[in-house]
């Protein structure tokens, strides 16, 4: 009796080990996926191999960790989900390259990704999605969204710009009265034309902008760069004797020729090799500029404040009225 229960119990071991589990798929087999209605054909292998821990992964590993769905009619399994945004990540699990076309939303297959539990896909389109979205943070303005944005800003609320890209904006012949520009890319505008009366342009980065025949009058551009800048024409006098504060601003290369200048304080300023040939500079605060090599003909210096000033090599050709040595050369 003892030895035929040995040989009951040896047997229901047996029984045991050859029962399947509930998904036995071997590796290498070939199935079919329907995804929102259309049919993917691929292998366990791709399913399995790549992301072992996916919701795919466990639907079809031979552990039995997840049921597989049902079937259609044609014996593939069915997925309610995208088919738009699920190819990008079958391809993906098939070689270990994510490529999308670029009518395909990131931010779709970041979400199908999400929800099938391929994480190493997931941080990519994490990573890639910031990348695109500090991109747009950086994008230049157009000039129709300045436009909208002026003409969406109530007349009585101060609008800024203050840090804004705006390099290479076409902005010639709008009207930026009061407006606050303080730090702003304005590199390479064209500003030309362009009313910028009572404007912040405090350390605003406007290298080689063109602004010919603007209006700055009483313009705050405290320490801003104008290098290489066109301010042919400007006219900076304000009528009521506010001057406009143009110190420690870098104005080297830049053309200022006939200018209207008059009263403006470009203390401490950098104007080496300046065009400022027939510029109105009457009572202009040029204390501590640096004048090298700027051209000055023409120009009306009268009661203009040069203490300090280095006029190395300046050229003071034809000026409207002789510079007296109470106005303090170096």
């Amino acid at each position: 009796m003892e030895s035929d229960g040995s040989a009951e119990n040896a047997s229901n071991v047996v029984a045991l080990c050859e029962t399947p589990s509930v998904n036995t798929f071997p590796s290498n087999k070939w199935i079919k996926l329907n995804v929102g209605g259309k049919i993917y054909t691929t292998t366990i292998d791709t399913l399995v191999g790549r992301e072992p821990d996916s919701m795919l992964a466990r639907m079809f590993l031979q552990d039995g960790g997840m049921m597989p769905s049902e079937k259609d009619e044609q014996g593939a399994y069915l997925i309610d989900r995208s088919a738009r945004y699920f190819e990008p990540i079958i391809n993906y699990l098939r070689h270990g390259e994510f490529v999308c076309e670029s009518n395909i939303s990131l931010k779709g297959v970041l979400e199908e990704a999400r929800f099938f539990g391929i994480y190493s896909l997931v941080s990519h389109l994490e990573e890639k999605l910031s990348e695109q979205e500090q991109l747009l943070d950086d994008r230049p303005l157009t000039r129709m969204e300045v436009i909208k944005a002026i003409i969406q800003t109530s007349a009585i609320t101060e609008l800024r710009f203050q840090g804004i890209n705006l390099s290479g904006a076409d902005l010639r012949k709008l009207d930026f009265r009061n407006i606050n520009f303080k730090y702003a890319n304005m590199s390479r505008c064209n500003l030309s034309h362009t009313n910028l009366n009572y404007c912040c342009l405090e350390r605003a980065d406007l290298q080689y902008a063109n602004l010919e025949c603007a209006q700055l009058v009483s313009v705050r551009g405290l320490c801003a760069n104008m290098e290489g800048a066109n301010l042919r024409g400007c006219n900076f006098e304000d009528p009521t004797g506010v001057r406009t504060n143009l110190e420690g601003v870098n104005l080297k290369g830049a053309c200022l020729e006939s200018s209207n200048m008059a009263g403006v304080n470009l203390r401490v300023a950098n104007l080496k090799n300046a065009n400022m040939k027939n510029c109105n500079l009457r009572a202009a605060v040029l204390a501590g500029a640096d004048l090298e090599r700027c051209n000055l003909s023409g120009s009306d210096l009268q009661e203009a404040n040069l203490r300090g000033a280095n006029l190395k090599d300046a050229e003071l050709a034809l000026m409207v009225t002789p510079l007296h040595m109470s106005q303090a050369i170096r």
